[in-house]
Formats: structure tokens, C-alpha cells, sequence
């Protein structure tokens, strides 16, 4: 099973040796067991791969993540092929139908906004929780009447203050995208492994974002991140940061009654959308709730 999200974040060089991902720096070697590895993030441009280490970890349905020379992450690699029948799932998926995707859209919506409401009221502001889950009712097909804005303007004035913006360049926003990015990541990774594309999404739709199913579909457990980071005191953005946000994709919910770590929580939700989609049903999709218990984590990740 895969859990571990992996950071290479110093110099570094990387090659594939009997199923083992061999990091050698100046620290020495060390070796990570491939089919354990979710998610591995190159955080520095000072590190090189062996094609065939790519070849294997693409093989293997690992998600890879670069960043750029500021440590940001930039871009991530996807497999061409998740399945041996991804080219109908593809022609299905371009012709969904329209009214079950407007649907669909607006239950995912309802849910990021429930989650919100629930972080609302968990931090003291009742008013504003309750003010949200009035939004979740009247989120209409294809969420038309944009609650999903709204929602999020009380939201992150709330629990970031009044005059937070998520156009501010601050280590609060840092965090968030980065945490973000990870998580839209594994998205991804999941929806490349059902056979469906990541460029055709149902409400995003940028010409330029090979990743608009992503997007949409990460929605609900954009929540897991913000709470995150609205528990962590800090004025720099930094490794110790970073290592925090990456372990919660192995924090513990609920989903379809049963407890998951968040990631193996994504593949089930994912799968559980294409289901709703190929069927026509939108009560097949399957959203997560936080766990009681929300501090108990796998310590999966780690930095080389």
C-alpha cells in the first residue's frame, strides 16, 4: 500500500536499484521502498534522476511534484495511460451528460461549504458557521447563484482575519498553496490512475490548466489543509512547516463508514465521482468527514 509522500529538498541524486528509490547526498544513501512511496516532491533544483527511476515511479502510478528555485511546487508527472481502457473512459467523459455534471458540481460545492461551516463554529464563530450552512442550502445545480464565493469571502475573513486576501503574498498563503498543491496532486494521481483525463473538468474549464478535474474534484478536502494551517503559529514558511502540511494527507476520516487515511480517502471519493458520472447518479458519489479523533496521523512523510 502507498503512504509515504517523500521531499527530496537538498542536492541530491536519484536512481532506481531492484525496486528501491536510492537517494545519494552528503548525508549518504539511502534507499525508500518504491510501492510504498504516494507522492514524491523534488523540492530542489540541485537534484537529478536516472530516466529509468522516472519510467518506474510513472509506472508505478507515483505522483511526482517539482518545484521551482524558490522551493514552490511548479509542475507534477503524470502518466499518459492509467488504464488499458482510458481512451473510451475519455470519449465517456467528454460527452457526459450535462444535467448530472450541474448536479454533481453543486453537491461538491455544498460539502467544501458544510466543511467550512464546521471549522467556523469549531473556532468560536457560531454566527458565521450557521451563516454557512444556510449557503449549503441553497446551492443550486451547477451552483449558479455562486454560494461558493460567498461562502468563502465570510470564511477566510473569519478564520484569518478581516483584512486576510488570498492575493496576499504572506506566509499564510504560502501554506495554503502549498498545501493546496499537494493536495490537488493527489487528485490528480488518482484520476490518471481510473483512466480519465485531468485537462476536462466539470466546472473548471482553463485553457491552460491541464489539471481542471483536479481542481474541481479536490474541493471538499481543501478544509483538511486549512485547518492545517490555522493551527500552526508561525511567521515563516519554512522545511518544519512544510513537513507538517505534507502529513496531513495522512491525517484519519470517515468516508462511506469506514475510517481512511486522507489519501486512500481521495482514491475512494475519486472513484466513487466516476461511478456518479458513468451512472448518472449523483447519490453514488462519497464524501469524507474529519474524524473525532483528528490528531491521530500516520507520520508518513519525510525529507531527504
Amino acid at each position: 500500500m502507498t503512504w509515504r509522500i517523500v521531499e527530496i529538498s537538498s542536492n541530491s541524486k536519484l536512481e532506481l536499484k531492484l525496486n528501491y528509490m536510492v537517494v545519494r547526498n552528503e548525508e549518504g544513501i539511502k534507499k525508500v521502498f518504491i510501492p510504498e512511496i504516494a507522492v514524491l516532491i523534488i523540492e530542489s533544483t540541485a537534484v537529478s534522476m536516472t530516466a529509468a527511476l522516472l519510467c518506474e515511479l510513472t509506472r508505478q502510478e507515483i505522483k511526482i511534484v517539482f518545484c521551482d528555485e524558490k522551493r514552490n511546487p511548479y509542475g507534477e508527472m503524470t502518466p499518459y495511460y492509467g488504464t488499458s481502457d482510458c481512451v473510451e473512459k475519455i470519449k465517456s467523459q467528454i460527452s457526459w451528460d450535462r444535467t448530472t455534471i450541474d448536479i454533481i458540481w453543486a453537491e461538491i460545492v455544498k460539502h467544501k461549504i458544510v466543511n467550512q461551516s464546521r471549522i467556523l463554529e469549531t473556532n468560536g464563530f457560531k454566527h458565521e458557521g450557521s451563516m454557512l450552512l444556510d449557503y449549503s442550502k441553497e446551492v443550486l445545480p451547477g451552483d449558479t447563484t455562486n454560494r461558493e464565493g460567498h461562502a468563502a469571502k465570510v470564511y477566510f475573513n473569519k478564520i484569518f482575519g478581516e483584512h486576510f486576501s488570498r492575493r496576499d503574498d504572506d506566509p499564510i498563503n504560502s501554506a495554503l498553496n502549498y498545501g493546496y498543491t499537494i493536495l490537488l496532486s493527489a487528485v490528480n494521481r488518482c484520476i490518471a490512475a481510473f483512466g480519465y483525463s485531468t485537462i476536462l473538468g466539470v466546472f473548471h474549464s482553463n485553457n491552460s490548466n491541464p489539471f481542471n478535474l483536479g481542481c474541481d474534484l479536490m474541493e471538499p478536502f481543501r478544509t483538511e489543509i486549512d485547518k492545517q494551517v490555522l493551527s500552526m503559529k508561525f511567521t515563516l514558511f519554512g522545511p518544519e512547516q512544510k513537513r507538517k502540511i505534507l502529513n496531513v494527507l495522512n491525517n484519519i476520516v470517515t468516508i462511506d463508514g469506514k475510517r481512511n487515511y486522507i489519501l486512500n480517502a481521495i482514491r475512494i471519493y475519486v472513484q466513487s465521482f466516476f461511478t456518479a458520472m458513468e451512472e448518472r447518479n449523483p447519490s453514488k458519489i462519497k464524501f469524507h468527514e474529519t474524524a473525532h479523533d483528528e490528531a491521530e496521523v500516520h507520520e508518513g512523510s519525510g525529507i531527504l
